[in-house]
């Protein structure tokens, strides 16, 4: 089995409605995302995956939540969690390189396998699709 990993970031304002504490006010963060492709072959260059290609996907997504109000997205649902913004990075990866998609393609080739965001440093959350 083989994994590659990219990561890019975005800063981003949000506030928790559903979360009682100092994330119910509207704060900021620098996320810090990773998205994780795995398969079991290798292509005639000897890649799971360019690079590049993941890249840029994973940059575009990042680009449309760059500098917003993450509760002006309907589809956070006025609770953009890490969760659900790893969750809506993995859907918009899969948008722009759909052959990533493990359930749609069981060859053994590549797959994305797992998005993180981190808020701080030391607080991630994970979406394994």
């Amino acid at each position: 089995m083989y994994e590659v990993r990219v990561e890019a970031d975005f800063a981003a304002a949000h506030f928790l409605r559903d979360y009682h504490g100092k994330c119910e006010n509207l704060h900021g963060h620098n996320y810090r995302v990773y998205a994780h492709v795995r398969g079991e072959k290798l292509d005639q260059g000897g890649m799971l995956l360019d690079f590049t290609e993941l890249k840029a996907a994973l940059r575009k997504a990042c680009g449309l939540l760059d500098h917003k109000n993450l509760n002006d997205f309907e589809c956070f649902d006025q609770n953009p969690s890490a969760e659900r913004i790893a969750t809506w990075i993995a859907e918009r990866i899969l948008e722009e390189i759909p052959s990533l998609d493990g359930k749609k393609n069981d060859t053994g080739s590549a797959s994305l396998y797992a998005v993180d965001v981190f808020e701080t440093d030391t607080s991630r959350a994970r979406y394994i699709i």
